[in-house]
């Protein structure tokens, strides 16, 4: 049988910019052991499967090359973008049941808004190989579904470099780095410990983390942000008190479709 599926770019006005989401309209879940083949066979960040209900919203299910995940933002804003473009959902609102309860789309313009959870980070014990990890040391280590490293300045963020060699001895599904920015209120990179993926371009789910922690630190409820990659993205936040929104743009790079025998 063939399968419908596309490549968006997220949090992105053009293509080879933001962060690639594959993304797989389905009628019915295929196998999880399938659906974890598929996404290794895209060797993207994340791959999105999605099935409508009958009252019009839609089940949605994120994989990594390597595991099933319970949250993910950019493929969740190129997943409302084919439902919206390829596939003429007729509303404003798309509404996705996960593994994090519902989350929410909304079309404003060319802008797509996710409503996710938030994430505060707190205080913890890092181990000791996050700090030996990068050439620059954090200012402080705090974590919440990932680790979350605090540095002074944009420069630092900019001129970060890992050695994969000790991250990928921290168990944790990310690293997510940051510092105030200078023409945005905040920048983020994030890494990924014993992946294929490395350094993820742009990571909404990580903005559920950082969201909070930059509104306190800022006290701003509305904010812009970069996640500096080398493709970047930018996002548009704003802090709900226990919810979070995270928007952004997204382009079509391709479509095609897959086969199963």
């Amino acid at each position: 049988m063939s399968y419908p599926i596309y490549t968006v770019d997220a949090f992105t006005d053009h293509v080879f910019g933001g962060n690639p989401a594959a993304v797989c309209p389905l009628l019915e879940w295929l196998p999880a052991q399938t659906m974890q083949q598929l996404a290794n066979e895209n060797n993207l960040s994340e791959t999105a499967f999605f099935v409508k209900r009958a009252d019009g919203s839609y089940d949605i299910r994120w994989f990594t090359p390597e595991l099933e995940i319970d949250l993910a933002g950019h493929p969740t804003l190129a997943t409302a973008f084919v439902i919206f473009t390829e596939l003429k959902h007729d509303a404003d609102t798309i509404t996705f049941h996960s593994k994090s309860g519902v989350l929410t789309v909304v079309k404003k313009g060319e802008m797509l808004e996710m409503n996710f959870p938030a994430r505060m980070p707190v205080t913890c014990e890092p181990p000791a190989e996050l700090y030996k990890a990068f050439n620059l040391p954090p200012a402080e280590i705090l974590r919440s579904r990932d680790y979350f490293l605090i540095y002074n300045t944009q420069e630092e963020i900019e001129q970060l470099f890992p050695d994969f060699s000790l991250l990928n001895q921290v168990e944790t599904l990310g690293i997510i780095v940051t510092a105030k920015g200078k023409e945005v209120d905040f920048v983020s990179r994030f890494f990924v410990p014993n992946s294929v993926i490395g350094e993820d371009p742009v990571t909404g789910s990580a903005h559920a983390t950082l969201i909070p922690y930059w509104a306190s630190q800022l006290n701003k409820t509305a904010m812009t942000a970069i996640q500096l990659s080398q493709r970047k993205g930018h996002l548009w936040c704003a802090s709900l008190g226990d919810r979070v929104t995270i928007a952004g743009k997204a382009v079509l790079y391709m479509k095609g479709e897959y086969f199963l025998s």
